[in-house]
């Protein structure tokens, strides 16, 4: 198949990759340009959103934001000039979905259908080609993108309409954020009481407290690893989304705020580019201690 791909980064880069393992037909843009990997194995870079529409019959989105998804839609140059009726939007960022709902009704009235698609699994997901997706749009687009989509991702799920997908990714977000959170006082607690805590980690693995936050993100609070991953200032995007929303339906989402403020404490410490495990940073800093020392660096 034709297909166009927008958003090179962390995550699009080795779902580009799956996509072009298939055989497909890749035409990709990317603001930082087009990695040299990709057209290696065979990607052809557009100069605009609105090349990458000419060519492609379905077009994937992965950017960071709400206004990026705007602008790369209907923006100068962007998709939306270059669609003609019966091609495909399949949006897999992670965005508002009041704005999602906004934008499918403007593709669909260019006569092309809109899937919204965010992921859950981060770059080890993306490298794996394991990643959840929530997909929100018609069973028939569905249907139809289902086979791509089971080339980057394992667990695929059509929620409901327009906007449902990206709904299931703030819930995902907020769980997500509360279990990091959780761990992270946890192994604090632990460590501050003496106990080691890659030990504590390991005797919790085996019991009713385990879970993929404790044995991945644990063990990066640990080792002090807070690479991206994903990042601490996309992970408070996307609490802002939560927060945004439980206001205007008069939603009280309490452990949600307190970790907004946490990943906010991260990003006034210059951790926004940090991997969301980082958030520990926060309660360490009020704790004034750390779970375990920094590494010192190889000379």
């Amino acid at each position: 198949m034709k297909l166009g791909f927008i958003g090179l980064g962390i995550m699009g880069q080795p779902m580009v990759g799956h996509l072009l393992a298939a055989g497909h037909e890749l035409f990709v843009h990317s603001r930082s340009g087009t990695p040299q990997g990709l057209t290696a194995q065979g990607a052809k870079a557009c100069n605009s959103p609105t090349d990458v529409a000419q060519h492609a019959d379905i077009i994937f989105l992965m950017v960071p934001d709400t206004p990026h998804v705007q602008d790369v839609l209907f923006g100068a140059q962007g998709v939306a000039q270059g669609l003609s009726p019966g091609k495909t939007i399949v949006d897999m960022s992670s965005i508002s979905p009041i704005a999602t709902k906004a934008f499918a009704a403007k593709i669909n009235e260019l006569g092309c259908d809109y899937l919204d698609a965010p992921v859950s699994g981060g770059e080890v997901g993306a490298k794996a080609a394991s990643l959840t997706i929530m997909v929100g749009g018609s069973e028939a687009t569905f249907n139809k993108v289902h086979p791509l989509f089971a080339l980057m991702g394992k667990n695929i799920t059509l929620i409901g309409d327009n906007g449902s997908g990206q709904t299931c990714k703030v819930a995902n977000q907020i769980v997500v954020a509360l279990n990091i959170e959780a761990v992270g006082e946890a192994l604090l607690f632990a460590a501050k009481a003496g106990a080691d805590p890659a030990k504590v980690r390991q005797a919790l693995m085996g019991g009713l407290a385990t879970s993929r936050i404790l044995e991945l993100h644990g063990e990066r609070m640990i080792k002090r690893t807070f690479n991206p991953g994903f990042r601490i200032e996309l992970h408070q995007k996307d609490l802002n989304l939560a927060l945004e929303g439980a206001k205007a339906m008069g939603l009280s989402l309490p452990n949600t705020a307190n970790a907004q403020q946490l990943m906010n404490s991260c990003v006034a410490h210059g951790g926004g580019a940090w991997d969301h495990s980082g958030l520990v940073r926060a309660l360490e800093i009020a704790a004034n201690f750390q779970i375990s020392p920094t590494p010192t660096p190889s000379p």
